[in-house]
C-alpha cells in the first residue's frame, strides 16, 4: 500500500511540473496574440494616420487656404515652426504649425 502511494505521489509530482510548464508557455503565447492585436489594431494605424499628417504639413505653401485652431484663414508666411495666415483683409495672426488641422 505504501508503494502504491509513493507512485501516485511521483505520478501526481510530475504531472504537476509539466502543468507547470505547459502554462507558462500557454501565457506566453496569450501575451504574445494580445500585443500583434494591439500593434495591429492601434499603433500601425496610429503611425499610417501621423505619416499622412506629417507630409500634409510639409506640403503647406504659402497661399493655401487652411484651417488651424478651428479659424479658416489663407497662409502668408512660413517660419520653422509657425505660420502666420490671413483671417481677414488686414488681420494676420500667427499659429502654430501643428495646430493646422486641413488644407483646402
Amino acid at each position: 500500500m505504501e508503494q502504491t502511494n509513493a507512485v501516485v505521489d511521483t505520478v501526481n509530482t510530475a504531472a504537476t511540473g509539466a502543468n507547470t510548464a505547459g502554462s507558462w508557455w500557454g501565457m506566453l503565447l496569450y501575451c504574445l496574440v494580445i500585443f500583434a492585436i494591439i500593434y495591429i489594431f492601434m499603433v500601425r494605424p496610429n503611425k499610417k494616420r501621423m505619416a499622412e499628417y506629417q507630409k500634409m504639413l510639409d506640403s503647406l505653401q504659402v497661399g493655401n487656404r487652411i484651417m488651424a485652431a478651428g479659424i479658416y484663414g489663407t497662409i502668408k508666411k512660413i517660419n520653422e515652426k509657425t505660420i502666420e495666415m490671413e483671417v481677414a483683409p488686414g488681420v494676420v495672426i500667427e499659429v502654430n504649425k501643428n495646430a493646422v488641422a486641413s488644407v483646402e
